[in-house]
């Protein structure tokens, strides 16, 4: 059942520049229904921010979101996977490291995609809770 990252994650990935305001980081996460965004900068990864990242980071330290730059909080230590990396792979990683989301990434750190624990859940067991939540249309 060993698939690959390219045939689950979810193409076309929303990101951002470093230096886009946290104000428009949240907007983005609300408008596209979606909780975490890439930091891209010349094509390359550079980091990842959270709806956790703006709220322990920045919210919760009285920051002024409206002028404070997403590479102020985002991770910029990433743990990524390859598009042709096993899927089996990937769920490693989200258990031994405690994260939902891994962005993938080709040669020279080039976002493709992100692959969700909602991804393998909706590919791996479409009928369980986690899968079935994730299928479901969002709240709007």
């Amino acid at each position: 059942m060993a698939q690959q990252v390219r045939e689950v994650m979810t193409t076309d990935p929303v990101a951002v520049s470093p230096q886009t305001p946290l104000v428009e980081v949240a907007r983005r996460m609300r408008d596209e229904n979606i909780g975490d965004v890439l930091v891209i900068e010349e094509d390359h990864l550079r980091g990842v921010v959270t709806d956790r990242d703006l709220v322990v980071r920045a919210l919760a330290e009285g920051a002024d979101i409206s002028s404070k730059p997403v590479r102020e909080v985002c991770s910029a230590e990433t743990i990524t996977v390859s598009p042709d990396d096993d899927v089996d792979r990937a769920i490693q990683l989200m258990r031994d490291r405690a994260i939902r989301r891994l962005p993938v990434v080709e040669e020279e750190d080039r976002p493709v995609g992100v692959i969700s624990l909602g991804d393998l859940a909706v590919e791996r067991d479409p009928r369980s809770a986690l899968g079935d939540i994730s299928a479901a249309d969002p709240n709007r």
